[in-house]
């Protein structure tokens, strides 16, 4: 046997030995929970002494990750779609998924909306500058695609892909592309508003333009070395303290409230399936 391999050998045996578990968390999340969940996360930290690792994106793309890294203790997509192919697949324990809060689609404008952009058609008026995220892989920009395939006719959506400066690649820099006025609007949240309250506004669409009401899920990873790690983590996001962090920033906490908000009841949920036209324009 060769030294190299007899010192490869010996790293090997050495490492099976190692536990399977640390005292850390890694959480691959979708941005459409980031600020509330960096929140709980550093509360968890300081009340715990458990270090909680973020790595946020849009949900397809950091499940992705999380598939090819063959790691991670917790996935926190932010909307069902994902969580659904994630269980399809088997990568998270499906009998752990629980809802966390709940999410309306809206178009955000600029504060004080210079562009008077008031419905979904406005988006179609020449020379807007309009930004979704990419549905390939964030969850926000399945919904834009969804809303705008069964509300406009096909001249509309003509019209508005013409306006259509970019997609964003998470629903953080869909918010950030309003934020920095980079865009006059977006499909996005309508808790983007409460994000950056000082340069983003929300303008709710239609009652009968909202499909479905959207909901982020958390559950543990098929990858983890610690499943009651995972889980003591998830109790804190859904326990009183968890749950006060993202109302205050004005989550929806309940499918009635995101209904009132509406102003009638839609689905909660489910999945979309983008046409091929809305994939890597």
């Amino acid at each position: 046997m060769s030294l190299l391999r007899f010192i490869v050998s010996i790293l090997f045996v050495t490492l099976s030995f190692v536990p399977a578990f640390s005292n850390e968390l890694i959480v691959f999340a979708g941005a459409a929970s980031k600020p509330p969940a960096e929140e709980a996360a550093n509360l968890f930290e300081k009340k715990t002494g458990i270090k909680v690792n973020l790595t946020f994106g849009g949900s397809g793309f950091v499940l992705s990750q999380m598939s090819l890294a063959k790691k991670g203790d917790i996935y926190f997509p932010g909307s069902s779609d994902y969580m659904e192919i994630a269980k399809k697949k088997g990568l998270v324990y499906p009998e752990t998924e629980r809802y966390v809060v709940y999410l309306v689609p809206a178009i955000n404008v600029q504060k004080g909306n210079p562009k008077g952009i008031k419905t979904l058609k406005d988006l179609t008026r020449q020379g807007l500058r309009v930004a979704i995220a990419n549905p390939e892989g964030v969850c926000v920009g399945l919904y834009a695609v969804e809303i705008i395939e069964k509300n406009l006719t096909q001249q509309e959506k003509m019209a508005l892909k013409k306006n259509l400066v970019n997609y964003t690649e998470s629903c953080e820099k869909t918010a950030t592309a309003i934020s920095l006025k980079a865009v006059d609007a977006v499909i996005g949240w309508r808790v983007f508003q409460y994000w950056d309250p000082q340069r983003i506004e929300t303008i709710p669409l239609k009652r009968n333009e909202v499909i479905r009401i959207g909901y982020i899920p958390i559950a543990i990873s098929k990858f983890t070395a610690n499943k009651d790690l995972a889980q003591r983590f998830i109790d804190f996001i859904l326990s009183d303290e968890g749950k006060g962090i993202f109302r205050k920033y004005h989550y929806f906490m309940t499918p009635d409230e995101a209904s009132s908000w509406i102003g009638e009841k839609k689905p909660v949920g489910g999945e979309y399936k983008p046409p091929l036209e809305w994939i890597k324009r």
